[in-house]
């Protein structure tokens, strides 16, 4: 069974004084061991976020990572400098497509690099509105999967706990979301790109596929009652503990309804 995922990407929000603060809250009010919890601050606060998450079980990620260990890479961080702050990483988001002009090569050396260190990757994925208005979203996301994933090593990557985050870009931020069943066929379609344009077979039913795109608390079961997704990449709402918390039970609630339904323990 897949695990139930919420992701926490707090963007370029908090600071050192208060981070940890609001870190422990949201552990405090989600602790619910049938849900993989992570949060994802900037790089200033990681150091006071995993110190207030010792002995949490929350994940504590960085929102990205250079491919190179080290070099003349100014504002750059590298996987060993994140060595003992974070163990997972968001790559590939829209906002570093867009502002840093991120390419899929690039995303994919990250990839690499990430795996090759240790950290657990969230590789996002999706489309702007024009493509989707034209029909292309499906083409545009499973390009942008074979771009980032050429030459990655599959089993490297589901060993590696490999996690796509669906993020249509015209959602992010702007309170408008895909719908349920949009999101929940777009899934099926990174599966099956997976599956057969990047020949992973039945491995490609192993990876978390989670919803991120305006995410809250009164949206978030409209999306987790569709099998093919598996949680959310969430934004502004991560920084308000009482949305966290909604979000993390109703992932509490579908985890414990597919663990019966497949006939495991929750």
């Amino acid at each position: 069974m897949r695990p139930l995922i919420i992701a926490a990407n707090w963007k370029m929000n908090t600071t050192p004084a208060d981070a940890g603060e609001l870190a422990a809250t949201i552990a405090a009010r989600t602790e619910e061991p049938t849900v993989t919890r992570v949060i994802c601050p900037p790089y200033v606060c990681l150091a006071a976020v995993r110190d207030a998450l010792v002995g949490k079980n929350v994940g504590v990620g960085a929102q990205n990572v250079h491919h190179e260990l080290a070099g003349a890479y100014t504002g750059e961080v590298s996987a060993s400098q994140l060595n003992g702050l974070a163990t997972w990483v968001i790559l590939g988001h829209s906002e570093r497509r867009r502002d840093q002009f991120e390419s899929d090569a690039l995303i994919g050396k990250k990839l690499a690099r990430a795996i090759s260190s240790g950290l657990r990757p969230i590789l996002c994925v999706g489309e702007l509105l024009d493509e989707r208005e034209s029909g292309r979203a499906v083409e545009v996301v499973a390009t942008q999967l074979r771009g980032a994933l050429a030459g990655n090593d599959v089993d490297a990557l589901i060993g590696g706990g490999f996690v796509i985050a669906y993020e249509p870009v015209w959602a992010i931020g702007t309170g408008r979301t895909a719908s349920a069943a949009d999101a929940a066929a777009m899934a099926e379609a990174i599966r099956a790109a997976l599956a057969a344009d990047l020949g992973w077979g039945k491995a490609a039913d192993a990876v978390p596929v989670l919803y991120g795109g305006s995410v809250t608390s009164a949206n978030i079961a409209e999306f987790l009652a569709e099998h093919s997704i598996d949680g959310g990449l969430v934004g502004g709402a991560s920084l308000k503990p009482d949305e966290m918390a909604g979000m993390v039970a109703s992932a509490a609630v579908v985890a414990k309804a597919r663990a019966a339904a497949e006939g495991k323990p929750a």
